[in-house]
């Protein structure tokens, strides 16, 4: 393994961004989106949590991959493809065999349609997930054995960036190495180290040293342009790691100009990013957010937020939620939760005040106990997860009637209200409630057809966001 080399605690985000060279002067996202048109090529997003869908607007979202479902997408008009696999949800083996499982049905759909496509690996902003077990295992039964793989965590909405191949995380107006935030202590998915080379290094084992990772620099986005970065494509081993740096959607734009030419030239690429690259590789244009309208219902019930997600970020926004509004609460112990003798009382107490506070019109916020409680491994902290969001799943599926609106905070706990909860087997992505926070039209076979549902990431937002949801949506 690597050893980390030291970095600042913390630097000042506005400053540091300004000392970064000029952006590349010319918009390319038209361009772009012509040629993705032209193409006919579809970008397939597979989503190892829902939340992925947080930057963009009108693209199908599938919660099942079989080959037929995924022949009648391909063939649609739409640019992208979502599909919600919850594999961070998962153990490594178990992700890997769904991500292979997925990459089959892909390589025979695409013949079937006789659509080109592109695959890009969807996950975490912050550097958490199966990595690089599943984008492997993908790559080698969709028929892209040996192709580079590109890394692009930057994610503008969520203030992630990467500069001089160093992943920082926005935390108010402080950029803070991803290594030293509460995201890199995951149970799970935890590391060491916030310089992409090093990480890559970490998660390989040393099989890639980082010596061996190729970077693109955020001077050569916006000082050189499209043709260095193509150039720099194209050069790529097989099999190789490229990090990639970028502060701003302009350097991504630069950077999808540059891979465009680059596969023009023959060259093909896998993908693990975050939710940024994949707008700007689909040539998809920023649409406003929505507005309260096209969020709720006229129904007289009230609206519905549950919480699984226990980072501090969530924390933070459900004690401002539950102080700042007049929303009614509802909280699960988690330690109940994990007692054979308690767990169906403990549900079947909060599923009837759920239901009481709906029917009456008032909104109300369902939560798991704040105390992080672990495990010996990483298996028993995916059991905790698994119970904790079978509980909440419970609650949904003893709803009585459907709330007004519902908001799900955190990657697991919405793909599993979504899926488990709702039967949610396709929907839409309408765009987003504030930045980086999506929401979907729920479709026919779904528990509630035609509602909008809020996917919240947990580590997104500032610490208002939760309460400034709930104002917004308020009768």
């Amino acid at each position: 393994m690597t050893t980390a080399t030291p970095l600042p605690v913390s630097i000042a985000l506005k400053s540091r961004l300004a000392a970064l060279a000029a952006e590349w002067p010319h918009e390319l996202l038209p361009e772009i989106r012509q040629q993705v048109a032209d193409s006919g090529r579809k970008i397939v997003v597979l989503d190892d949590d829902p939340t992925g869908t947080q930057t963009v607007h009108n693209i199908p979202v599938l919660t099942h991959w079989s080959e037929d479902a995924l022949a009648t997408e391909l063939s649609g008009s739409a640019p992208a493809l979502y599909l919600l696999t919850n594999s961070r949800s998962l153990t490594e083996p178990a992700a890997v065999r769904l991500n292979r499982e997925i990459g089959r049905n892909l390589a025979a759909a695409a013949r079937r349609s006789g659509v080109p496509i592109e695959v890009i690996s969807r996950s975490d902003s912050t550097l958490r997930g199966h990595f690089p077990a599943e984008v492997t295992a993908l790559a080698e039964t969709i028929g892209y054995r040996q192709l580079p793989c590109l890394l692009v965590p930057f994610f503008h909405e969520g203030g992630r960036y990467t500069i001089d191949d160093v992943h920082y995380v926005a935390e108010g107006e402080r950029l803070i190495p991803a290594a030293d935030t509460a995201y890199a202590r995951d149970a799970v998915f935890g590391y060491q180290h916030s310089d992409l080379r090093q990480w890559v290094a970490e998660k390989t084992r040393g099989v890639i040293p980082a010596e061996a990772v190729a970077t693109i620099a955020i001077n050569t986005l916006r000082q050189e342009g499209p043709s260095a970065v193509a150039d720099q494509l194209c050069v790529l081993p097989p099999g190789s790691m490229c990090a990639v740096n970028a502060a701003s959607y302009r350097d991504l734009e630069v950077l999808v100009a540059g891979l465009l030419m680059a596969e023009a030239a023959g060259r093909r690429f896998i993908f693990r990013t975050a939710a940024s690259f994949v707008r700007v590789r689909a040539g998809i244009a920023p649409r406003p957010l929505l507005s309260a309208a096209e969020l709720t219902t006229p129904a007289a019930t009230g609206g519905l937020f549950v919480v699984g997600s226990y980072v501090p970020k969530t924390t933070a926004q459900l004690n401002k939620l539950t102080a700042q509004t007049g929303i009614e609460t509802v909280a699960i112990e988690v330690a109940e939760l994990l007692s054979p003798t308690q767990a169906a009382k403990t549900i079947a107490i909060a599923s009837h005040a759920i239901n009481t506070h709906i029917a009456a019109g008032r909104d109300v916020v369902l939560y798991t106990s704040r105390r992080l409680i672990t495990a010996t491994d990483d298996a028993g902290n995916l059991d905790i997860g698994a119970r904790v969001s079978d509980a909440l799943i419970q609650v949904v599926r003893g709803l009585e009637q459907p709330p007004r609106y519902l908001v799900a905070k955190g990657g697991i706990t919405s793909s599993d209200v979504a899926t488990r909860g709702l039967t949610v087997r396709r929907a839409m992505v309408l765009g987003q409630v504030l930045p980086g926070i999506p929401v979907w039209r729920l479709g026919q076979e779904s528990r509630y057809p035609g509602m909008a549902y809020m996917v919240f990431p947990g580590n997104v937002g500032s610490d208002d966001a939760l309460a400034e949801i709930y104002h917004r949506l308020a009768k």
